[in-house]
């Protein structure tokens, strides 16, 4: 009788594969919810960086509006106000203002 019990409890073991099933579902799941989006956003972030001239009106990370009024490698020149220019790294622009 104890020669059942055991080979009973060998079969009722799930595999190797069936244990890591949930874990890919999971990870797959994340993928396409979480990381994909923020890398199709950071992507057309870029995009828009890399087209920003001289003229345009953008809005700052910090919520400040303004218009460029130099573009450099990494930085930009920004008039916020009448004579008042700042000097912003590129990834501090947010958006395009419209």
């Amino acid at each position: 009788m104890i020669d059942f019990a055991y080979a009973a409890d060998a079969a009722a073991a799930p595999s190797a594969l069936m244990q890591f099933a949930p874990l890919a579902l999971i990870l797959v799941v994340f993928y396409f919810l979480i990381m994909r989006p923020q890398q199709k956003k950071f992507k057309a972030h870029q995009a828009m960086l890399a087209e920003l001239k001289r003229g345009d009106r953008v809005i700052l990370a910090s919520g400040f509006a303004g218009t460029i009024t130099n573009v450099g490698e990494k930085f930009f020149n920004i008039e916020i106000a009448k004579g008042v220019i700042v000097e912003v790294e590129r990834n501090a622009v947010a958006s395009k203002a419209a």
